[in-house]
């Protein structure tokens, strides 16, 4: 077997009957997991992504599953584009429910060799761009009596890595304002939280481990010894979203099979 490899990912089992979701960031990977996971669980998902033909493309294998599901264009680091997300989402359904904000963006080098261009795009997508989601979503949500929102971070959220400074410190970022936002609203019935992944097999890890000796590298870190299914961290997500997590906000879950033991 390889240990790169997930010996076999199942999808997360909830009940999201009657629920509208928005899934920023569904083109591949994470976000189209989460995105089949929750309509398959019974939820109309809206499908946030760049590009029209992974939108397609995820919204017809929803369809042919019989789940139910809309694609939008976005670009997350356009505030006007973030309002038509979540408006599109209200006007198809009348309100929204669940969120998963989950787009990210990289620059890979040592910092003083990375141009304040390369760390405004990595900021303007990870961090305000999860601003600017919450800031729509949670006006939505306030509206129709609450909801959950998970926002992805990553294990760079919390500890630090040599070459990624503004992915790093937009991910802690993340984490920090997922605290503030669920304090900011424990009280109204909207519940926010942070997903923590480890290495995950998306393209944007497979593009940034270009060689074998890094990706030996990078599982030999881990102590499960492979790379995560991107259905594994989905999983993670909806749960977060569903009534089984009732209990919890502010929280930031890691799931990277154990590279970050406290």
């Amino acid at each position: 077997m390889n240990p790169e490899l997930a010996p076999g990912a199942t999808q997360l089992k909830v009940d999201l009957r009657d629920r509208v979701a928005i899934v920023a960031g569904a083109g591949r990977g994470i976000g189209a997991a989460a995105a089949r996971t929750l309509a398959t669980a019974g939820a109309a998902v809206v499908c946030g992504a760049r590009s029209l033909d992974e939108l397609d493309a995820l919204v017809k294998e929803i369809e042919k599953a019989g789940g139910e599901a809309t694609g939008v264009c976005v670009d997350i680091a356009d505030p006007d584009s973030v309002e038509g997300l979540v408006q599109a989402a209200v006007d198809q359904y009348g309100r929204l429910d669940l969120a998963f904000n989950n787009a990210g963006a990289h620059a890979e080098g040592p910092l003083h060799e990375l141009t304040i261009e390369d760390f405004d795009r990595v900021v303007d997508v990870n961090l305000r761009g999860t601003f600017v989601c919450l800031k729509y979503e949670i006006s939505a949500m306030l509206s129709s009596g609450g909801g959950a929102i998970v926002n992805t971070a990553s294990v760079g959220g919390v500890i630090g890595e040599k070459f990624l400074s503004p992915y790093i410190a937009s991910k802690h970022g993340i984490v920090g304002l997922t605290k503030a936002a669920a304090l900011d609203y424990a009280d109204r019935n909207i519940r926010v939280n942070c997903l923590a992944p480890g290495a995950t097999r998306t393209r944007m890890l497979l593009d940034w481990l270009s060689n074998d000796e890094t990706m030996e590298m990078i599982v030999g870190k881990t102590p499960i010894g492979r790379l995560a299914d991107p259905q594994e961290i989905a999983n993670v997500a909806v749960f977060l979203l569903s009534d089984a997590a009732s209990f919890v906000t502010g929280a930031t879950y890691l799931a990277d099979g154990g590279l970050v033991v406290p």
